[in-house]
């Protein structure tokens, strides 16, 4: 080998050959760091959805007995359903208030309703306890303090380019009673697209190995749960 080749080799060729093995090296260090990373960023965004699906699916059966089989059916519901709220008026621990509307209630025979007791206190008698329930507009109650929620953004899964949210509703006999069950589902291979699949597909593996849905998952159509989340 003459001296200008060793030269070349030893001052050129060889530390690019390292820097390359190096950046190699580093780069498959980083790998699944910088993937578990954004599994962890992007389940935190999905499990909120699926706790905001599952918010509105609890308001709605108690609404309507049953579960709603789509998110559309959920976004019309926000949209442009009611929902019935129950509203306290007075405390318990008053026992002059206690005492007052016990007297009333004796009064008319028991036959006096939440809502005639309303009216009482609207005209000015505040000295009562009683509880009413009223009608009001969904998206008054539920998620109004969110200033940036997107109510359409619940149909489709994020970061998976428009893929929508699975969701199922049944009712199902458990124990010879007839109880509504829903389930709505994300799968990672939507929620981490782009993503290094190896690891995506090493992940549902564990998964699967683990005897658990390869996503997230909330509510169950096969048995009740109590509309509990896979990630809870």
């Amino acid at each position: 080998m003459n001296q200008t080749l060793k030269k070349i080799l030893t001052w050129f060729v060889f530390p690019v050959i390292i820097v390359v093995l190096v950046v190699a090296i580093v780069s498959s260090i980083m790998q699944p760091v910088n993937f578990n990373k954004q599994r962890d960023f992007r389940k935190g965004v999905a499990i909120q959805q699926m706790k905001d699906i599952r918010t509105l699916q609890v308001a709605f059966k108690a609404e309507n007995g049953r579960f709603a089989p789509a998110v559309d059916t959920l976004i019309d519901f926000y949209n442009n359903g009611q929902m019935t709220v129950v509203m306290q008026i007075g405390s318990m621990d008053d026992s002059t208030a206690v005492q007052h509307t016990e007297a009333i209630k004796k009064a008319n025979k028991g036959k006096i309703s939440g809502l005639e007791l309303y009216q009482m206190y609207l005209a000015g008698d505040k000295n009562l306890v009683f509880s009413v329930e009223n009608k009001t507009p969904v998206k008054e109650n539920l998620f109004a303090d969110r200033e940036n929620f997107d109510i359409n953004g619940l149909k489709y899964i994020p970061f998976s380019e428009g893929e929508e949210v699975i969701m199922n509703a049944t009712i199902k006999q458990v124990s010879g009673v007839q109880v509504p069950l829903f389930e709505a589902k994300i799968p990672y291979k939507s929620l981490l697209k782009g993503l290094n699949n190896q690891l995506r597909i090493n992940l549902d593996a564990e998964c699967r190995a683990q005897n658990r849905y390869e996503g997230l998952q909330v509510g169950s159509i096969e048995a009740p749960n109590n509309n509990a989340g896979n990630w809870e």
